[in-house]
């Protein structure tokens, strides 16, 4: 008898660990670090010099700050969820709401504290910025203008999340061009957002177009930035190349769902929009040097690799 509670209770264990797995995200995890490192390469561009310890922990804070968003859009979005995605972990009684609620808020605050005890009182400010406009989407702004914005505006924080790892520049020393590239994130993650906002019933034609422009702008950015900057051959290579091979891989998901707008063609397009910023990031990445674009295109591997195990939008 004892034998047969053993692999009853080790399935039950994996049961619970892929519904918070799923709770959390998982594959998108790994797209929060890019953001943060992307920060550190910016402060690199100009000449800073990084605190790679406050680095590592500033890309764990933003790793627990983004687990935390996912965390509580589904606590908030239960009773949505229940109508539209009964399979999720909430509605389907994996995990209870209140359970996801107090999860959600402690991710939250972890993040924060690990911001400001790994890279000091600017950190920590960033993040609790962070977590402000992360609760505030899931909380109030959700589904309309400003709730794109907000989420897009997370991103872009949390780029400038990284930038408080620099140890001889701050934020305020960036030059234009370098201030410029949180806001194409933003922008990107916004129409992105848009897109993603009725994903699961009806998608407006309109939405995945708005997807496509913010791809677009992004591209630019790139290309902007290299004219601005003029790196040398091989940063020019690595950081347009990327950005070529970002413009493909979401063209060839945002076309299906552009010509059939429907749940089975814009949910794809949602996740390989949300896993390209990773590419992205890298391409602006590259302006301060290879290894800042390789260091940036690592975390594409498990979060490409978990894509398959789990669930992004």
């Amino acid at each position: 008898m004892g034998g047969s509670e053993g692999p009853a209770c080790e399935a039950e264990s994996r049961g619970k660990l892929a519904a918070y797995a799923a709770l959390v995200r998982v594959p998108n995890l790994a797209s929060a670090p890019p953001d943060v490192l992307l920060g550190g390469a910016l402060v690199a561009a100009i000449g800073g010099r990084i605190s790679i310890p406050a680095l590592v922990g500033l890309a764990v804070a933003s790793t627990l700050l983004y687990a935390g968003g996912t965390t509580l859009n589904d606590y908030f979005d239960a009773p949505i969820d229940a109508r539209e995605r009964p399979e999720r972990p909430i509605p389907s009684g994996r995990v209870p709401r209140r359970t996801a609620g107090a999860l959600g808020a402690a991710l939250l605050v972890g993040g924060m504290l690990v911001a400001l005890g790994t890279a000091g009182p600017r950190a920590g400010l960033f993040a609790a910025a962070l977590a402000a406009v992360i609760a505030l989407y899931d909380g109030v702004l959700k589904g309309g203008p400003a709730g794109f914005l907000a989420m897009g505006s997370a991103r872009g924080l949390d780029v400038l999340l990284g930038t408080a790892a620099g140890a001889t520049a701050s934020t305020a020393a960036l030059p234009a061009w370098a201030l410029v590239i949180p806001i194409v994130i933003a922008l990107y993650i916004a129409a992105v957002t848009y897109m993603a906002d009725n994903e699961a019933t009806t998608t407006e034609r309109g939405a995945v177009a708005a997807a496509a422009a913010g791809v677009l702008l992004a591209v630019l950015g790139v290309l902007a930035a290299v004219v601005t900057l003029g790196p040398s051959l091989v940063r020019f290579a690595f950081a347009v190349g990327l950005a070529g091979g970002f413009l493909v891989w979401t063209g060839r998901a945002l076309g299906p769902a552009y010509a059939t707008p429907r749940p089975d063609t814009v949910g794809p397009a949602v996740g390989t929009c949300v896993l390209a910023l990773v590419v992205l990031d890298a391409a602006f990445a590259a302006l301060a040097g290879v290894g800042w674009a390789l260091a940036v295109l690592a975390f594409l591997i498990p979060a490409v690799g978990l894509s398959r195990l789990f669930d992004v939008s």
